[in-house]
């Protein structure tokens, strides 16, 4: 890390390199000082999954900029500039980039109140609001086909043709399930038609929000996955992450349930800042939203699966079965919950 550290204005000797998070995509590392207090992160990007780290500076360099000019007060973590004047540094083994680290500033992992899904949503939705007038065209695609769901459920079907004919035959009832649910994507047909596209995160999880000592939310983190996209994809990826208290990982699909106060704090939270902005048409499909993500996941999942896990990868025999059938099991949480709650949303 010597050279890495010098190529960004910084001496090995005064400063201590430190693992730090739990991100599975980038490897990261907090940069303390001789005391031991967090100065910097540093991260390496992962160039199998983002085949163009510079693009990635471009967008978030663009953002910053835009922020800067008509939201000066808006906390927003940008890249230190390396002593050549660059947002990346390009090594032999990759591309490494720094931000500073905030004082008095925590990441959350697990959600354990509904206050913190309240934080977050508000969060998510003021860095929406504030993007309003950005013209989200000028952004680069870092991740082709992220969120594509239409593309995700052709490759679904073609896997059907091509893939591991003995996980097929013992997969049928979660396809029969992914295929009773095939509206979804005609769905998502009509909100490409219709929907606002906005600068969208694409990555909502709970730790890419940053929070203060009083756990109210500060910003969100991590704008590797910014692109042109629709609102559903955000609201939808909380829904996917918060309202259930176990994972995707989670076998026992009992524990799988819809917990309400965390989906009225995802509502009213991302609502307080872009109940404004949505379109009517956009209110009316904030429940699909959930729905729209969870779905996706469960394809996805369930097509590696059927593939020999040639994507995600397992770490056991079905790895990929469990994480298909425990989405599918939300999914069905989601549905009972829509048809049953009492939550009205604001025109």
């Amino acid at each position: 890390m010597k050279e890495i550290l010098f190529q960004f204005g910084l001496s090995a000797e005064n400063f201590q390199v430190l693992p730090f998070g739990s991100g599975l995509i980038n490897a990261t590392w907090k940069i303390a000082n001789e005391q031991g207090n967090p100065k910097y992160i540093l991260q390496k990007i992962n160039q199998q999954i983002f085949k163009h780290p510079d693009d990635i500076a471009f967008n978030i360099r663009l953002i910053d900029n835009y922020l800067k000019t008509h939201f000066p007060d808006y906390l927003f973590v940008s890249p230190v500039v390396s002593i050549a004047g660059d947002e990346l540094v390009k090594t032999d083994n990759g591309y490494y980039r720094m931000f500073p680290f905030i004082r008095n500033s925590h990441t959350v992992d697990f959600l354990e109140k509904p206050q913190q899904a309240y934080e977050a949503a508000k969060q998510f939705g003021k860095f929406t609001k504030l993007l309003s007038g950005f013209d989200a065209s000028k952004l680069k695609i870092t991740l082709p086909d992220f969120h594509n769901l239409t593309l995700r459920y052709q490759q679904f079907e073609l896997t059907l043709e091509t893939g591991n004919p003995e996980r097929i035959a013992q997969s049928k009832d979660l396809i029969v399930a992914i295929k009773q649910n095939k509206r979804i994507v005609d769905e998502f047909e009509m909100c490409k038609e219709k929907f606002t596209v906005r600068v969208t995160h694409h990555d909502t999880k709970i730790s890419n929000v940053l929070f203060d000592e009083n756990e109210r939310g500060l910003c969100v983190i991590d704008l590797d996955t910014v692109m042109p996209g629709y609102f559903i994809s955000d609201v939808g990826d909380m829904m996917r992450t918060y309202l259930c208290p176990v994972s995707e990982e989670e076998k026992d699909f009992s524990k799988i349930v819809i917990r309400k106060e965390f989906y009225e704090a995802i509502v009213n939270g991302f609502l307080s800042e872009m109940g404004a902005e949505l379109i009517d048409i956009e209110k009316q499909y904030f429940h699909y939203a959930g729905e729209f993500m969870i779905y996706m996941q469960a394809l996805r999942f369930l097509t590696d699966h059927l593939k020999d896990d040639s994507y995600y990868g397992a770490k056991y025999e079905g790895h990929n079965f469990v994480r298909a059938g425990n989405q599918i099991t939300l999914l069905q949480r989601l549905q009972e919950f829509n048809n049953e709650m009492s939550v009205c949303l604001p025109r």
